[in-house]
């Protein structure tokens, strides 16, 4: 149970378009209680701590001011804490670091909505109940595009005129707090500095890659929305332009966004399962080819962003595919032989941090996301320095 003894604590929201994850850390950043609302505006229910009950919550608004009475009952009132930090999906091309939210900078953000119609409202939606309920509580916001704000223009620009049409529209990156996290954690993991050249691997429900140079992001697989990139769980990746303006020709346009990012991806190629632990188990044919082309377009991707770092030191693994899909790793390190990677299958196997054999010239690492506390420490570190 939460005690309000705890010294600083943060709350943690990240909103998503049906979900609110939540967490409390602590001063010192150790996690003290977790949950999640989910299921807003249908069949909804709260986990609080492992536990979880059907509530019924018809907005977001509904679920957050549940999340809090549910806080309260272990322990820790709003007036107990010293902040909130928000994941905000998109912070364009302003919003580049953590930042305290004031009037401006929610302005900003709802501006970048268009960018991000799926996941900034609900954001937004979290900051402005808590500012409710709670005026007087400093909020923070992490930003999920900032880590890729140092890509060079020759990697975020598209190869399209710059006029009012095409306002906006760049590569701009995703996952970013995911990888942030994985710069701070993997030396202490590894026991080494941080490589020269990571290619880290977030693979989840939703995938990308990202090539770390002197840690920082110099190119991703994302770009202008979450949507390209690798094969994911129910997102197309990559497609050609041509083929969506077709889809949209025969389709529309609402029906077009449904089939690309919600039909697609590993639910697409396989018929019906977009979980990889699910493909893993099943026997068929069309299984076994989602999976192939997840790991072979995860494998086309690395080696551009290899080529973008001119050459490579070590790789990273996260995200709840990278942490526990053991094949898919043994696959995807066995098709990267050619540079040096030689991968330990007993480590494999046994779930350790260390995956390269002693043989290889490519260290291969797997670090635990830790979004959520990353999120926290942006926000102690603003308070900190205020």
């Amino acid at each position: 149970m939460v005690q309000p003894s705890l010294s600083s604590p943060i709350l943690v929201l990240n909103a998503g378009s049906s979900s609110i994850k939540f967490a409390v850390f602590d001063g010192d950043m150790t996690e003290h209680i977790t949950g999640i609302a989910e299921g807003i505006g249908g069949a909804s229910s709260l986990t609080v701590a492992g536990q979880s009950r059907d509530a019924p919550f018809i907005d977001h608004k509904a679920a957050l001011k549940a999340v809090l009475d549910a806080l309260k009952s272990k322990g820790l009132a709003v007036a107990d804490l010293s902040a909130a930090a928000h994941r905000v999906v998109h912070g364009g091309r302003k919003l580049t670091a953590p930042v305290k939210i004031t009037a401006d900078v929610r302005a900003e953000i709802a501006s970048c909505t268009p960018l991000a119609p799926l996941h900034n409202p609900h954001n937004l939606a979290a900051v402005d109940t808590l500012a409710e309920i709670a005026p007087e509580l400093p909020q923070y916001a992490s930003f999920d595009t900032s880590f890729h704000a140092t890509n060079p223009d020759a990697a975020t620009r598209y190869a399209i005129p710059r006029m009012m049409e095409t306002k906006g529209i760049r590569r701009y990156g995703f996952h970013g707090l995911s990888y942030a996290s994985l710069v701070q954690n993997l030396p202490q993991i590894s026991g080494e500095k941080l490589p020269s050249r990571l290619l880290a691997f977030h693979l989840g429900n939703g995938a990308s890659l990202c090539a770390i140079k002197n840690g920082q992001s110099i190119a991703t697989t994302m770009g202008y929305s979450p949507l390209d990139g690798l094969t994911m769980g129910t997102r197309s990746g990559g497609i050609d332009a041509n083929a969506v303006l077709r889809l949209v020709e025969e389709n529309g346009l609402n029906r077009t966004k449904a089939i690309l990012n919600h039909e697609s991806g590993l639910l697409g190629l396989s018929g019906g399962k977009s979980d990889m632990r699910n493909l893993m188990v099943d026997p068929s044919a069309d299984s076994a080819f989602a999976i192939e082309h997840f790991c072979y377009w995860s494998l086309r991707h690395a080696g551009s962003l290899i080529a973008a770092m001119e050459g490579l030191d070590a790789i990273a693994f996260t995200g709840g595919i990278g942490e526990n899909a053991v094949g898919v790793r043994a696959r995807i390190l066995r098709s990267l032989e050619w540079i040096g990677v030689r991968m330990d299958p007993d480590a494999n196997h046994a779930r350790k941090a260390r995956l390269h054999a002693q043989t290889s010239k490519i260290a291969v690492w797997v670090v635990p996301a830790q979004e959520e506390r990353m999120i926290a420490k942006d926000a102690a570190t603003l308070m900190e320095a205020a």
